[in-house]
């Protein structure tokens, strides 16, 4: 079955998209731990991030960096932090995380933007990577 990235990917369910190329998409988490947590994920569906190819996963990596850099222009936080973990979705995806204290690495809190403000966002950082 299909992961819920997947299907992000291929327009079956919605998502505030910030960038996209032929291999990777990046889009705001729905259950941020900060304003501007994306999570860039590669559209070929592979389970785990080491299982990816050399060539696939250096891409996903530089992806990410360039959204990062989009990211670190419209949020204001002290640096943008990158976290793989992949328990919950079975899909290679890199968290990019604005960060301004340690919490907002921990998966423990939470934050909820209003649907504008991520619309709002989204559109910010689509902006700034398109630069």
């Amino acid at each position: 079955m299909a992961s819920i990235f997947s299907r992000i990917i291929a327009g079956e369910l919605p998502a505030h998209i910030v960038a996209e190329d032929d291999t990777h998409i990046a889009f705001l988490d729905v259950n941020p731990n900060a304003l501007g947590h994306t999570l860039c994920v590669p559209k070929k569906e592979v389970d785990q991030l080491f299982d990816l190819p050399e060539a696939a996963y250096n891409q996903l990596l530089l992806f990410s960096r360039r959204v990062a850099n989009a990211l670190q222009q419209v949020v204001s936080c002290k640096r943008i932090g990158l976290t793989v973990i992949g328990l919950e979705v079975p899909h290679v995806h890199v968290h990019l995380i604005p960060l301004n204290e340690m919490a907002d690495a921990t998966f423990q809190k939470k934050v909820n933007p209003s649907k504008e403000s991520m619309e709002l966002l989204a559109q910010q950082i689509s902006a700034a990577f398109s630069q």
